[in-house]
């Protein structure tokens, strides 16, 4: 049975409810008074619909404290404060305001509380529970808004991350989409329209990818089949130091830069720069397709490609294989740094009478045909071709 205390402390309790229920427009007044005198964020006067709003979060507040005051036990539903928070969110703040906000409301609280305090009889021990109860109240106010806040950013990063990945697929697509609907994505998912872009195919790593560290504005398309990045105006300023800090590490080639709606076609060339490395006929690691594009092309057509070197190198076939080697490197060497003997021995680090000798063997396997013009640019492709799948069967 209670007793003559408890029941006294009761009353004074309820007495004390009833007294602040009566007042909720007065303490909610001087309560957004204070938010609106302290803190910028919320000042906004001449807003109706945002004072309505601000009153009601804290008539919401007041009330919540009062019933849980009333009935301890009775279980307290966070979701408006967990919508506050998503609110906060979606205007573009951070916490620090609305935790301000609601020391600021539980300090009025605690004013108005000390002002009913001797009118109705609270014993010292009441005072201080209620003191301590208001401040228990703030944390799971502040802990529900938190939980909003967090949720609502959450969610807002990936939608963006959902929009950002369907404008990837759009810019990949084939043909290629329209550059008003490529701009409306663009701007529905913050991204800037770029002049140029590049794209990067990221080949495996060994059955446990790991996403390289990128800047904001790279688009990333990593659950594709071939993992993938979308890198805007690729050739800007730190680009490429960026690049290769990024992609350290990884087995990768980056396309060339090209138009935003040719974005399909620089993932082409990553990607088949990427095969190229696969099976050794481009080094290892890191590739950029510009530093290649020769060979990019002469492996475009594979089959083409044997058939010309069959005929253009014919002439050679009948040799050793070693000296087949020794002749088609040096003719590939004349082709392409020039006719003198002494230039070409300096790439082959041979002596200039070793080069001499072999030009004349060439001359006389090939006679007229080095003197074509035609000819010459055919027998470089097939040479380079030759001397890039040697490389990869050596490798």
């Amino acid at each position: 049975m209670a007793n003559k205390s408890d029941t006294s402390d009761t009353r004074t309790t309820a007495e004390f409810v009833k007294t602040l229920r009566a007042g909720i427009g007065r303490v909610s007044e001087e309560v957004i008074e204070e938010i609106q005198a302290r803190i910028p964020e919320y000042a906004r006067p001449s807003d109706e619909i945002y004072i309505k709003v601000v009153r009601h979060a804290v008539e919401q507040a007041v009330v919540g404290f009062l019933d849980h005051i009333e009935n301890p036990e009775a279980p307290w539903d966070p979701e408006p404060f967990r919508a506050i928070g998503r609110g906060e969110a979606a205007e573009g703040r951070n916490m620090e305001p609305l935790q301000t906000a609601m020391r600021l409301g539980a300090r009025v609280g605690w004013r108005r509380l000390t002002e009913l305090a001797e009118p109705l009889g609270l014993s010292p021990q009441s005072l201080y529970d209620l003191g301590e109860a208001i401040f228990v109240y703030l944390d799971q106010l502040a802990d529900a808004a938190a939980e909003g806040f967090d949720e609502a950013r959450a969610h807002a990063a990936g939608e963006v991350e959902r929009r950002r990945g369907r404008l990837l697929d759009l810019l990949l697509s084939r043909p290629p989409a329209s550059p008003e609907a490529i701009a409306d994505l663009a701007k529905a998912a913050g991204w800037r329209l770029p002049k140029t872009v590049a794209c990067v195919a990221l080949g495996d790593q060994h059955g446990a990818y790991r996403a390289p560290v990128l800047p904001p504005d790279v688009l990333t398309g990593l659950d594709r089949p071939t993992p993938c990045l979308l890198v805007p105006d690729p050739n800007g300023p730190g680009q490429g130091q960026l690049l290769d800090t990024a992609l350290r590490g990884h087995r990768a080639a980056i396309g060339p830069a090209v138009s935003l709606t040719a974005a399909a076609a620089s993932l082409r060339w990553a990607g088949e720069a990427l095969e190229l490395s696969r099976r050794g006929v481009l080094p290892r690691g890191l590739l950029r397709c510009a530093d290649h594009m020769a060979t990019l092309v002469v492996f475009k057509d594979e089959e083409l490609v044997n058939t010309l070197a069959e005929a253009r190198l014919a002439p050679l076939a009948h040799l050793r294989p070693g000296q087949q080697d020794r002749l088609a490197e040096t003719l590939l060497a004349w082709l392409r740094h020039g006719r003198g003997a002494g230039e070409v021995a300096a790439r082959l680090h041979v002596h200039p009478q070793t080069v001499r000798y072999r030009l004349r063997q060439l001359e006389e396997l090939y006679g007229d045909q080095l003197a074509d013009p035609d000819i010459r640019f055919e027998l470089e492709i097939a040479l380079r071709a030759r001397q890039a799948l040697l490389t990869s069967e050596r490798a």
